[in-house]
């Protein structure tokens, strides 16, 4: 019973979309049209392929207004697809356009919404003015001819017949209220590989976050207790040797050499032990990133044994796990310089552009880097493919080497 009072109420969204969604209706409806109609005319012309794709991207502006309306009157939120990506060239913007398909799932919203919207208009207004004359039959045909008038089996079906239809009203404006909802999902929104794509994107974040989060944990757990119990260790060990007894001369004896010589290669490993767990937590998570890539890279290029300059524009930190990458690419790239290229020189470069971060390390060496030369520059890839980022190797033979490593700025 709930249910089905459910259904023949309505709500005031969805009245107001039905009536003043009309003139957007109309509007998408003689635009697709149009550009169909003038698309065609103009496809055996070199401005057919033009105006289709201006028009296809006014076709996608179309969409999100319409998709902003079902958002606010029939409160279905829909996610809007995704951007095609920028390119350089009125040809290639031009063969862009013309593949999207949100643009041509807009354009077939557009046509598809117009008989939607012209049954809407009718179900909420039109239908109820003609319910009100045809109930109200009687007392029209008395005002409009006076004198007296037999009651006929016009006038004494004509009240129930407008009730009745009257009551059709709510459930046809429900009706196509669902309608109007599910065709804006099926074609405003995402289409499913990229809803698929973003699951996965958004699924790959989120392990990325946590990934970094536990390797900082893992870090501090190292640095703070397995680090620092090894120190104390080492300590301990260099207390014992020193409460051992001075060695008699001339002869000492030879119970407390050997003990003397095994306290100091405990004391020796123990500080070999420490010093690799430093270079490990330094791998896991490197303390120069605590300040960003602007405190951390003049870092690396300090150390680096090849005179480096620095141009660096980085107004604004990335995530943390892009951040990682740029950092363990500049050491590599800079190490790679340091043993396999004889560069007098190097530059390295990293700055924004939009939404994302470019990074390069150029030298003056002798070139022929390549990947799957002995120089990490595969597992380099591999790592930036892991974050969305790119890696673009110029070096020919003979030198300079330029070597660009891409990332987005969020994930």
């Amino acid at each position: 019973m709930a249910e089905q009072r459910r259904f023949l109420s309505v709500r005031g969204g969805e009245w107001a979309f039905a009536v003043a969604g009309l003139p957007p209706a109309l509007l998408g409806g003689a635009y697709a049209l149009t550009v169909l109609y003038a698309g065609t005319l103009l496809s055996l012309t070199v401005f057919g392929l033009p105006f289709v794709a201006v028009a296809l991207q006014g076709a996608r502006g179309l969409g999100t207004l319409h998709r902003r309306l079902v958002g606010r009157w029939l409160g279905e939120h829909i996610e809007a697809p995704a951007r095609p990506p920028r390119v350089a060239g009125p040809v290639a913007r031009t063969r862009l356009a013309l593949t999207d398909p949100a643009a041509w799932r807009a354009l077939l919203y557009l046509l598809l919404r117009l008989p939607l919207g012209l049954l809407g208009f009718a179900a909420a207004l039109v239908l109820p003015l003609g319910c009100g004359w045809l109930a109200g039959f009687p007392l029209w045909v008395r005002l409009l001819e006076p004198g007296p008038h037999p009651a006929g089996p016009l006038d004494a079906a004509a009240v129930p017949a407008g009730l009745a239809i009257l009551c059709t009203v709510p459930p046809g404006i429900r009706a196509l209220s669902g309608a109007n909802r599910r065709l804006a999902r099926l074609l405003l929104g995402p289409a499913r590989t990229q809803r698929r794509v973003r699951e996965l994107e958004t699924a790959r974040a989120t392990l990325l976050a946590q990934s970094t989060d536990e390797l900082r944990r893992l870090e501090r757990d190292l640095h703070d207790g397995t680090q620092a119990r090894l120190v104390a260790l080492a300590i301990t060990l260099s207390l014992a040797e020193d409460e051992l007894p001075p060695a008699p001369a001339p002869a000492p004896a030879p119970e407390l050499v050997r003990l003397r010589a095994l306290l100091e290669r405990a004391r020796k490993q123990t500080d070999e032990t420490v010093s690799e767990l430093r270079r490990l937590t330094r791998g896991i998570h490197p303390v120069a990133l605590e300040g960003g890539l602007g405190e951390a890279l003049p870092g690396l290029a300090a150390t680096s044994p090849v005179p480096v300059t620095l141009r660096l524009d980085l107004t604004e930190r990335p995530d943390p796990a892009i951040e990682r990458a740029l950092y363990f690419c500049a050491a590599e790239l800079l190490t790679n310089v340091a043993k396999h290229s004889g560069a007098h020189s190097a530059e390295l470069t990293a700055g924004r552009t939009r939404d994302r971060i470019r990074l390069s390390v150029g030298d003056d060496g002798r070139g022929g880097a390549t990947p799957g030369a002995g120089t990490g520059l595969t597992g380099l890839a591999e790592r930036l493919a892991a974050v969305d980022g790119e890696l673009r190797i110029d070096s020919p033979p003979g030198g300079p080497t330029v070597v660009t490593a891409e990332l987005p700025s969020r994930l």
